[in-house]
């Protein structure tokens, strides 16, 4: 008979995938192998994001992986310096162009390619304030995630359009945020549905959707102790 101990084990990257994406990040890493260095570091490196803490820890997962995947550690390695970017957690001079060129080099991998132009659309857009070089990257990430089946880059990219068309077509702009909000839904991603609960309830008017919105947001914010999220209630 299979004990639990051993069951865990054998399923272990699949389980941690599955608590990855609820946000159970420190559950996620206790069932990983010693020797899931890419998973481990992309966990580490999500839960940075949503928290706002353990920065070295993602840092140090990062170098780990750079001998065996230096393409993924570099990307990985990029999202920890747009996090320090955004958030002003102590940003290096080089964070800027060193994450700039490390999307840029994953874009020519086909694994990365979908994301690595979304980041490369955020860094214009939250970055460099330019919306006009964020939309096609936008647009661009939104037709690879269509191409490649990838349901939560869809709905990252489909926010983020969704947030520009808002000022030239409100209805339209507000559609596509509740159309990200059902992707990550539908995905399970705790923390992104979070998110896009709380930017739909913003432009919703008053009302009993934008309070349901809002309260679930909030519920799975304090839950999962999303960091940022958490500071906009």
């Amino acid at each position: 008979m299979t004990t639990d101990a051993t069951y865990m084990m054998d399923r272990g990257p699949a389980v941690a995938r599955m608590l990855h994406r609820v946000g159970r990040w420190d559950e996620a890493l206790a069932v990983l192998p010693t020797d899931a260095l890419a998973e481990r570091a992309e966990i580490l490196v999500d839960r940075y994001w949503w928290r706002l803490d353990g920065a070295a820890a993602a840092a140090k997962a990062v170098r780990a992986l750079s001998p065996d995947d230096p393409v993924l550690a570099g990307y990985l390695g990029a999202q920890v310096r747009y996090t320090r970017l955004l958030f002003s957690l102590g940003p290096l001079p080089e964070d800027l162009q060193q994450a700039r060129e490390a999307f840029t080099t994953a874009t020519a991998d086909a694994r990365l390619a979908g994301w690595s132009t979304f980041w490369l659309g955020v860094l214009a857009d939250n970055i460099d304030g330019d919306s006009a070089a964020a939309r096609p990257a936008y647009q661009q990430a939104l037709g690879q995630a269509r191409e490649q089946g990838d349901a939560l880059l869809e709905s990252y990219a489909t926010r983020h359009i969704g947030a520009h068309l808002l000022e030239q077509d409100r209805e339209q702009g507000i559609t596509l945020l509740r159309r990200s909000y059902h992707l990550r839904a539908s995905l399970g991603a705790r923390p992104q549905t979070a998110a896009a609960a709380l930017t739909l309830a913003g432009e919703l008017p008053p009302g009993a959707e934008a309070d349901q919105l809002r309260e679930t947001a909030g519920l799975t914010a304090r839950e999962l102790e999303l960091t940022w999220l958490l500071r906009a209630f």
